[in-house]
């Protein structure tokens, strides 16, 4: 049976704390390993202030745990999609979707490049 969550936020960069703790509350309740979930919380935070950083109007974060994978989207209302770009050496920000690719089993963009997803395999599922 699937799990999930919906929150929706002003564009406030204070605001990612908090759903950060939304998530890591909501993964603690399901069998998903703290390595695990540390990994989907960061990926959760990247995700939600990079829409807040360079989308457009509230931003919405879902997440689905069910099917042998969680299933994290983060949407707002500009077209423009996230791109992932490699930073320069001194670039101080711009690694988010970089950490992202790295960490979760699979990501992109959808819905007419509004929402950013990513995706994480379960323990004990193929896949």
């Amino acid at each position: 049976m699937a799990s999930t969550f919906e929150a929706v936020i002003a564009p406030e960069p204070d605001l990612v704390a908090r759903l950060r703790q939304i998530t890591q509350t909501f993964l603690l309740r399901r069998p998903v390993p703290a390595a695990l979930a540390d990994d989907i919380v960061v990926t959760v935070s990247e995700l939600v202030t990079n829409a807040i950083e360079h989308g457009e109007g509230t931003v919405t974060l879902r997440a689905r745990l069910g099917d042998g994978e969680a299933h994290i989207e983060v949407g707002d209302e500009s077209p423009a999609p996230a791109r992932l770009k490699p930073p320069t050496d001194d670039e101080v920000r711009g690694r988010g979707l970089l950490l992202v690719s790295v960490l979760a089993h699979d990501w992109g963009v959808h819905d007419e490049g509004r929402t950013t997803w990513a995706t994480f395999r379960l323990p004990g599922k193929a896949g």
